[in-house]
């Protein structure tokens, strides 16, 4: 079950990331870390940021951001500079990748396709998901 996250977190995990997240996907995780979207025909689930403010929080949030990038790094043909902020549950990833000036994520989101590793744009905002 979803559940705010405080901007705090998210900003600790711009930290990690060495980049600013997009504002549209920021509001939708401080006010529900983690959902469902839709994302052309498939159904994806957010991946959180991590929220250490206790115990039950961490355990549900230790799937978060940073680790599934890091997981999805160790696939082949990941895009290397891509963040997976969620799946479909058959290995497909939803992803943001970073502006032309790298300093941020741009607001487009796309899907990696495990299978050709091709991305392909799904939205050139989050807030286009449903």
């Amino acid at each position: 079950m979803p559940f705010a996250v405080e901007m705090r977190f998210i900003q600790a995990a711009e930290t990690k990331l060495g980049r600013s997240l997009p504002p549209a996907y920021i509001a939708h995780m401080c006010k529900q870390n983690g959902g469902e979207v839709l994302a052309g025909k498939d159904e994806f689930t957010l991946y959180p940021i991590q929220d250490s403010s206790d115990r039950k929080r961490l355990a549900r949030t230790c799937n978060d951001i940073i680790r599934e990038t890091a997981n999805a790094k160790e696939w082949r043909g990941f895009p290397p500079s891509a963040l997976a902020i969620g799946d479909n549950g058959s290995g497909d990833k939803l992803i943001l990748l970073p502006s032309s000036s790298g300093e941020k994520f741009a607001d487009a989101v796309y899907c990696w396709d495990h299978e050709t590793g091709q991305v392909q744009l799904v939205a050139n905002s989050f807030e286009e998901l449903n």
